[in-house]
């Protein structure tokens, strides 16, 4: 039955947030060598990163911070007013899914959820601050609801996460979650319902660290901003300092999550084009539904990624010749992976926002009306800007990691050898990355 199921799902062109931007410019170098050249660019960074092994010198650099005390009366405030415009937008992406334009291009709900969530509000978290914890709806809602029925299972982690943000993924790809506003509309009660469920059962606190994905989503991307919160308020550190940090993840599973931040970067970007169309397009005509295909290819991608990462965190404490373990190293080198995804994120969905902001806002003002809102053509060379936030992403996670070495190493042989594999891994995925933005976007199959 699932796979009749699955069989007749109407495959259509995956979002152009899930797949990626649309066409891009050409680059006016060759591939291989746009590609390449940014791989060296990672492992050249990576070798003059490992000149600097003063320890005092990185601490004084990664430690800087300014703390801004908030007084609790303002704090109860900014939630308050956060926790009434994040329900009041969750109100009307239903309202409008159902009762607006049916044409997703011109729904106020299909581009909140699209343009200002999973790219707006991401980048602003790892660029500025994680937004979320002030607007989070479903939070706010189970805030005066009955919780904790149960206690949350620590064996579980942050997995149940990494689980439903799968199956989210998948939902996006093979359904027409941005041209059926009524459809999404019905996704978003059927989240509400079940994140709702899970708070009630297992308290606010611990459902929404652990097992709510868009909490955990926005808290990782967060981590790399500037502006961190405090037990007294704010405080504006160095930008990616908080990933130097030992307590960013709490087990593997949140280096899971973190890993499938990046692997669902790099499957989005695969699938919509022309090789990766052309695959899954050999696959279908076997006789294998696409949806079934994506359903495999997905979690592959994810587990080909992290045991990657995990052979790289082994090799890493054979080279480094220490009796610390491969489940610590792994904590401790995971956080560089965030500034990976964020530097990709923005390749991927910052001239989607720019291009589609302004039909938001226009749309937002008359959400109930079929409007032929403007829309921004990027220029060609944009294509390169998406380039640098892929090297720019991949450079401070070398960096970081060398300063993760050297807080964990007490000789700094050792810890510039415990380097090798994660730089590796880094050039490698470079390469990847800049080969697939380079290529132009199709519809994926």
């Amino acid at each position: 039955m699932a796979v009749a199921l699955l069989a007749s799902i109407d495959v259509v062109a995956a979002s152009n947030v899930s797949a990626g931007l649309g066409s891009r410019g050409d680059v006016s170098v060759p591939t291989w060598l746009y590609a390449i050249t940014g791989g060296g660019v990672i492992g050249a960074s990576g070798l003059m990163s490992m000149l600097v092994t003063d320890r005092e010198l990185l601490d004084s650099l990664h430690g800087k911070r300014v703390e801004f005390g908030v007084p609790n009366g303002l704090g109860a405030l900014v939630s308050l007013a956060g926790g009434v415009i994040g329900v009041l937008a969750l109100i009307g992406i239903v309202v409008v899914g159902f009762q607006g334009p049916q044409i997703g291009q011109v729904n106020a709900g299909v581009l909140l959820v699209f343009v200002g969530g999973r790219a707006g509000l991401t980048i602003v978290a790892y660029l500025v601050g994680n937004p979320w914890p002030a607007i989070d709806p479903w939070r706010h809602i189970a805030s005066v609801l009955p919780t904790g029925y149960r206690e949350y299972p620590e064996r579980f982690g942050t997995w149940p996460a990494v689980g439903v943000l799968l199956v989210l993924i998948w939902l996006e790809v093979v359904l027409p979650v941005t041209s059926e506003p009524a459809l999404l509309a019905s996704l978003v009660l059927g989240y509400t319902a079940f994140t709702l469920a899970g708070a009630v059962a297992f308290g606010e606190t611990d459902w929404f660290r652990h097992a709510d994905p868009i909490s955990v989503w926005y808290r990782y991307y967060g981590a790399v901003a500037p502006l961190q919160r405090t037990a007294d308020g704010v405080a504006l550190r160095p930008y990616g300092a908080r990933l130097r940090d030992g307590d960013v993840f709490e087990d593997r599973s949140g280096v899971g999550f973190a890993i499938l931040l990046v692997a669902e970067l790099t499957f989005s970007g695969v699938i919509a084009t022309e090789p990766g169309s052309d695959v899954v397009q050999s696959i279908v005509d076997a006789g294998i539904p696409s949806a079934i295909v994506y359903a495999l290819f997905l979690p592959g991608l994810f587990g080909l990624f992290f045991g990657a990462y995990l052979l790289a965190a082994r090799d890493s404490r054979e080279r480094a010749q220490t009796f610390l373990s491969t489940r610590y190293l792994g904590y401790r080198f995971a956080g560089p992976l965030l500034a990976i995804a964020a530097g990709y994120h923005f390749a991927h969905y910052g001239g989607f926002l720019l291009s589609l902001f302004p039909t938001l806002t226009t749309v937002a003002q008359a959400p109930f009306s079929t409007l032929n809102p403007s829309q921004i053509v990027l220029p060609s060379w944009f294509g390169h800007v998406e380039a640098l936030a892929i090297l720019v992403g991949h450079v401070l996670a070398v960096w970081l990691a060398h300063g993760t070495a050297i807080d964990t190493f007490p000789g700094r042989v050792q810890a510039i050898r415990s380097q090798y594999p994660f730089i590796l891994v880094m050039v490698a995925f470079t390469i990847a990355s800049l080969w697939i933005i380079s290529l132009p976007t199709i519809s994926p199959v």
